[in-house]
């Protein structure tokens, strides 16, 4: 396999650099990343256009990870119930070593093959869901050992790495690879695979949504309204779709509990 994740960076002398050196260049590594990703767009429309029908029909969205990986999955799937008003179940982050290692390493958790499906069964996953395994190596052993018992239960499978013909990328049915080189601190994935799986995830949870009907127009309809900023956004959306005042649109949507409902039921009257 070629481990460009673990390749030496292409800067060297890092603890000599001064501070405004330090920041152009990992900010000159940091725009490669999006490039990378451009390259695999028909691979994760490929994905998502898999995984829809089975959404439709009721299946959820896992992604698992360890470490860094685990954690971004964790934040795409804690953000889609504010974002977009699904139920908290439908996307669901899976990490490696349990809640304790967002916070905290769990030591050679992502080393145990067998733990990551054991880890899925607590859910009762099946073959309606869709897996995809996050590993920025694409040889993390918690994920490829889930994968590999997914896939043998005919669950659809899609994997997020960052080294071409990992082992990863072979096993997933659905393999998405943006190879975005060496890292600015040698093997340290945080940082520009990190960025890569972020964006990854955006777009797939993101497109998800959309075509499950969770955005009209541009706007989030369904999304909770848990804080003021929010409840102003809200009356604002609703305030600009009806063309009403602002303190009408804040009754309705008082009422109604989203901008969807109220908007929808405004229209009614």
């Amino acid at each position: 396999m070629n481990r460009i994740t673990e390749s030496s960076s292409k800067y060297n002398d890092l603890e000599k650099m001064s501070t405004g050196d330090l920041l152009l260049n990992i900010n000159k590594e940091d725009q490669t990343v999006p490039l990378a990703i451009e390259k695999e767009i028909l691979a994760i429309e490929a994905f998502v256009e898999a995984c829809l029908p089975r959404m439709k029909s009721g299946g959820r969205l896992f992604y698992m990870g360890a470490g860094t990986s685990g954690r971004l999955g964790i934040v795409d799937a804690s953000e889609c119930p504010p974002t977009f008003g699904i139920e908290h179940g439908i996307v669901i982050g899976i990490i490696a070593g349990g809640d304790t290692a967002i916070r905290r390493a769990v030591e050679f958790a992502e080393d145990d093959r067998e733990q990551g499906w054991k880890d899925l069964q607590a859910f009762n996953v099946n073959s309606n869901d869709t897996v995809v395994g996050i590993a920025a190596s694409g040889s993390t052993p918690y994920v490829l050992g889930a994968l590999e018992k997914a896939k043998s239960n005919g669950i659809l499978t899609g994997g997020i790495s960052c080294n071409p013909d990992s082992p990863l990328a072979q096993l997933a049915e659905f393999p998405i690879t943006p190879v975005v080189g060496p890292e600015f601190v040698t093997g340290s994935t945080r940082m520009k695979s990190g960025t890569a799986q972020k964006l990854v995830l955006n777009m797939i949870s993101t497109s998800l949504m959309i075509k499950l009907g969770r955005v009209k127009g541009n706007k989030m309809v369904d999304m909770q309204l848990s804080n003021n900023k929010l409840v102003d956004r809200g009356t604002r959306m609703v305030a600009d779709e009806l063309k009403i005042d602002y303190d009408l649109a804040a009754e309705l949507l008082n009422k109604y509990g989203s901008v969807r409902n109220a908007v929808d039921n405004y229209k009614k009257n």
